[in-house]
């Protein structure tokens, strides 16, 4: 929409695996991130490796001389951010800064509430996260890493900070980058893409023969709750499926009779007929900000079953889903057994309806745009 706007825009990322209408900066090689990897292993300072590809990437942009520099997540083995932000500093540049997690606020990890641990709000140390990403086999430098991110990270004379969630911007409020400015904006979808699409072709190929709930992750990490899927299975009714989609071929190999697995599809159409012939979407996960497979369910008619984490049970109302205790099997299969219960149809009209009211993509770039144009003046040319 930036492009669309008359703007020029950039993107800037340490893996660049998707097409994209800006022109992309590729930051750093393959080999500088394993090393930046490497360090974050064996001392636990990640986010201060990549030092000369972060310096490239800086004279990258004082060559483009950005309007306005729009930072998302900046961990992931690709970024030094003393460096980075050393240059913003002296920049005088307008920031605006998504947060997706709570990496930028803490010593070690990017979601703590999965063990509910609440150091960060004065000072993290001794850090009961440590072997979670970004994961340190020995050395443990939370309280470095944290009191060297409060100073890095506050200072910034013109930024603005958004969140996806209510909850994450909660915690931001107890942070040490309280003192700027911030607002949430939720993730948003492509409407036209993600709509009730009753198709028999994903079920035939898949061999889903029966009534199934559905799983979908990019990555079924721990923290995703996969386990809890499989124990979900020895009680949930045998005349429901499930169908766990994101799998790697390892993870399908040892599920249980009764659960589907589907290696991570690329195929949206795919993608979209799944969700829309579930029957709910289960969500158990232990830690997210504010996951896009919610509200992806909803645009396709599809109510959500979901842990009370984080900002998870904010895209849903009474209407359109269940929020359950976290780590309650029980009351996840009571919560399905209730959905089953119900007319299909209405759960397909209000939870599209939601997802029109709330999540539309270009809303959500809409008040990005007008965020922009509150730090800078209008007759700026170009983004990054």
């Amino acid at each position: 929409m930036a492009i669309a706007n008359g703007h020029k825009s950039y993107y800037a990322a340490g893996y660049c695996t998707r097409p994209s209408s800006s022109e992309i900066i590729k930051i750093g090689s393959d080999l500088d991130r394993k090393v930046h990897g490497l360090k974050t292993r064996l001392f636990d300072r990640h986010g201060f490796g990549s030092l000369k590809a972060t310096k490239t990437l800086i004279e990258n942009i004082k060559k483009i001389d950005p309007d306005i520099i729009h930072l998302h997540n900046i961990h992931g083995y690709y970024l030094h951010i003393g460096v980075m932000f050393d240059y913003l500093k002296l920049s005088g540049k307008p920031i605006l800064w998504t947060l997706h997690d709570c990496w930028p606020f803490t010593g070690h990890c990017s979601h703590f509430d999965r063990i509910n641990c609440n150091k960060w709000q004065n000072q993290c140390f001794n850090c009961p996260n440590r072997n979670t990403y970004p994961r340190s086999w020995f050395w443990d430098n939370s309280r470095k890493n944290y009191k060297d991110k409060e100073a890095i990270f506050t200072g910034l004379k013109n930024m603005i900070i958004v969140t996806p969630s209510e909850w994450l911007s909660g915690h931001l409020k107890n942070s040490f980058l309280s003192g700027y400015a911030s607002k949430v904006i939720n993730n948003g979808i492509d409407l036209d893409i993600f709509r009730n699409k009753v198709n028999k072709s994903s079920s035939h190929k898949h061999k889903i023969s029966k009534k199934y709930i559905l799983g979908v992750a990019s990555i079924w990490t721990q923290s995703k709750g996969l386990e809890d899927f499989i124990k979900l299975r020895k009680i949930l009714d045998k005349d429901l499926d499930i169908v766990i989609v994101g799998l790697s071929k390892k993870q399908i190999k040892y599920l249980p009779e009764g659960i589907r697995g589907i290696i991570r599809t690329e195929e949206i159409n795919e993608l979209v007929e799944l969700y829309s012939g579930a029957y709910a979407l289960v969500n158990p996960t232990y830690a997210d900000n504010f996951p896009s497979v919610n509200i992806e369910a909803l645009a396709c008619g599809t109510p959500i079953i979901t842990y009370d984490t984080g900002g998870s049970p904010e895209a849903i109302s009474h209407e359109t889903g269940i929020v359950v205790t976290k780590g309650d099997i029980l009351g996840i299969k009571n919560a399905i057994i209730e959905i089953v219960k119900r007319n299909r149809q209405e759960y397909i009209v209000e939870c599209r309806e939601r997802a029109l009211k709330l999540y539309n993509l270009e809303t959500m770039f809409k008040k990005y745009i007008y965020l922009y144009e509150q730090l800078i003046s209008s007759n700026s040319s170009q983004l990054i």
